[in-house]
């Protein structure tokens, strides 16, 4: 009977032992394993991380580019602006205080009578002291430092116009505005018994068409 007791006491020691190595062996492998999926997760974090590094190097450096592009343009246009008013001789100015405009115009001969430089009088047009003559100034619409006229789209009849002309102010009045397709020439439709003013420019947000501003002399006005 003694002997029967160490046998079975022994095979629980074996078992035990087998048991305990492998939970060992479990142990041992699910902490290699943990060790692993967090090393792979920390590499992916840190790919993660160094793309995300990447594209935000190459988007500042695509801003700055951008920006030196910008600034560099805005250079341009304000030497050209500079320019404009340091090289042109004006001999009156237009004003429409209703978009808060003031612009001076050169003589219809001077070779800065262009309406890529500045407003333009038109070549038929009569000056702004001829009795029942039409004063006919053109200019662009749209962006940039030359389009002049691009808030002639807020002009309404009643608006009033100035005009500044050899120590003269010349008060003026929008009787009528319509529209006319572009086809290199323009027809003017007016009073012929009234000195006229007639504002000429592109239609905004149409590039098909030009709005045509007539206004009529309402007095004159010694400076």
């Amino acid at each position: 009977m003694l002997r029967k007791n160490k046998l079975i006491n022994k095979k629980k020691h074996e078992v035990s032992s087998n048991t305990i190595a492998m939970i060992s062996s479990i142990v041992i492998l699910l902490g290699l394993f943990i060790f692993s999926y967090n090393y792979t997760k920390s590499k992916k974090i840190l790919a993660y991380e160094q793309m995300n590094n990447i594209f935000y190097e190459d988007h500042s450096k695509t801003e700055k580019k951008e920006n030196k592009k910008q600034q560099k343009e805005e250079k341009i246009q304000e030497q050209e602006e500079k320019k404009e008013i340091i090289t042109n001789d004006y001999i009156g100015y237009l004003e429409i205080p209703k978009i808060k405009l003031k612009k001076g115009f050169v003589s219809k001969k001077s070779s800065d009578n262009d309406v890529e430089k500045n407003i333009f009088i038109v070549e038929q047009s009569t000056y702004p002291d001829k009795e029942k003559g039409n004063f006919i100034i053109a200019a662009h619409s749209g962006t940039g430092w030359k389009a002049f006229f691009n808030d002639l789209y807020q002009l309404e009849q009643g608006n009033e116009i100035y005009v500044t002309y050899k120590n003269k102010k010349y008060t003026y009045k929008i009787a009528d505005i319509y529209k006319q397709k572009k086809t290199g020439t323009i027809a003017i439709y007016r009073d012929y018994n009234k000195t006229t003013l007639t504002l000429v420019t592109c239609t905004n947000n149409d590039d098909t068409s030009q709005t045509v501003y007539i206004a009529y002399l309402e007095k004159i006005e010694n400076l």
